[in-house]
């Protein structure tokens, strides 16, 4: 892995489990669920085994997340998604909080480089959640699942997202937490970075071919000095 801090002119986030600690409340949800049972656990506590199972499906649940992108039928999935919440008169998108100094971090980076959001999640999710954590004012865009032909893995997101901050893609940097990410950024031959703040662990994202895995999204900080 070798990773030029001196060619990065933009940088490309990941959503959830980069900048906001998704998985955290994957558990807390989980763990509701599972209450009647939780007797059933050592010590009545099921969060280590829940914690457990949400790092080891991350990978079949991207992949099934992306099986609608893959089949062509997504952007009509998530028309029916948003007339369902509508319905439901619901915009819940859960109790999630940014990671811990994410926002100071971005604040800095901010004043250097453009920025943007890659995410899978629909549009109206994904705007909505930046700017419940207070996030929407750092980025230039947000690229959603519907943004560009194709989501994460397949590259298109992140040439989408260069393209629109008129940068080379070799001169941008994708920063996320699963192999989704660092397969969209290697594909499109941008620079890439793996945190294990979130739902990937380290043997996969350097199995995917991260250029520099980093413990947490903060750490950054110490690579990307302003």
């Amino acid at each position: 892995m070798t990773f030029d801090v001196s060619r990065v002119r933009a940088i490309l986030f990941d959503l959830d489990g980069t900048l906001a600690d998704t998985d955290d409340e994957y558990v807390r949800e989980a763990a509701r669920w599972v209450r009647p049972v939780q007797f059933l656990f050592p010590r009545r506590d099921p969060t280590p085994f829940l914690r457990w199972a949400v790092m080891t499906a991350e990978a079949p649940v991207n992949t099934l997340m992306a099986l609608p992108d893959w089949l062509g039928i997504d952007d009509e999935l998530v028309k029916f998604m948003n007339w369902l919440s509508d319905r439901r008169g619901s915009a819940r998108i859960g109790r999630y909080m940014i990671m811990a100094g994410v926002k100071t971090l971005l604040e800095r980076l901010s004043q250097r480089y453009p920025m943007a959001v890659i995410t899978a999640r629909p549009e109206r999710g994904a705007r909505v959640m930046l700017e419940q954590l207070g996030l929407s004012r750092f980025f230039q865009l947000t690229v959603s699942a519907q943004t560009a032909p194709h989501t994460k893995p397949y590259p298109d997101p992140v040439h989408w997202a260069a393209r629109a901050l008129s940068t080379p893609v070799k001169d941008c940097v994708m920063i996320g937490d699963t192999t989704m990410d660092i397969l969209a950024g290697r594909r499109a031959g941008a620079q890439t970075i793996g945190v294990l703040c979130g739902f990937g662990q380290r043997a996969e994202l350097e199995r995917a071919g991260a250029d520099l895995i980093l413990n947490h999204t903060a750490d950054l900080s110490q690579i990307l000095s302003t």
